[in-house]
């Protein structure tokens, strides 16, 4: 099993693309986006943004994260019951653990998971189309 390591996005392109105009506080948000190395919720994003630029708002937070989510270059996860957390579209498929006591999210790949899962679908007469496997734990003591 390994820990996903993903490209940087360029989100910045990825909106001009859809033809949305990339405004400063646009900038400094996917700017937080591209750098983050964690699943932020909007108002982490918001809280990053405002210490570089306090005019900006958290409803322009929420927007460009609707914007960039439309666009297909970020997933929305809810996990379990939490605040929605964003992070980058593409790259190679990976599950997710998170720490209950934390709410940390760690990215992993297994081979086996993935040979399970099909191998499952395949018994049940199925092609797996998309999935999405979230692994909740508490870290041992």
């Amino acid at each position: 099993m390994t820990k996903t390591v993903i490209h940087k996005p360029n989100y910045e392109e990825e909106l001009r693309r859809a033809g949305i105009r990339i405004t400063r506080p646009r900038r400094i948000i996917v700017g937080i986006l591209t750098e983050s190395e964690d699943h932020p919720d909007a108002l982490e994003i918001f809280r990053r943004a405002v210490a570089i630029d306090s005019s900006i708002s958290l409803s322009t937070v929420y927007r460009t994260m609707k914007l960039l989510e439309g666009i297909g270059a970020i997933h929305r996860h809810a996990f379990e019951g939490g605040p929605s957390r964003f992070e980058q579209a593409g790259g190679e498929h990976h599950d997710h653990l998170i720490d209950i006591d934390t709410g940390d999210v760690i990215e992993f790949k297994s081979d086996r998971i993935e040979q399970l899962q099909n191998e499952i679908a395949r018994q049940l007469g199925y092609d797996i189309v998309h999935h999405r496997l979230e692994l909740y734990g508490r870290k041992r003591s």
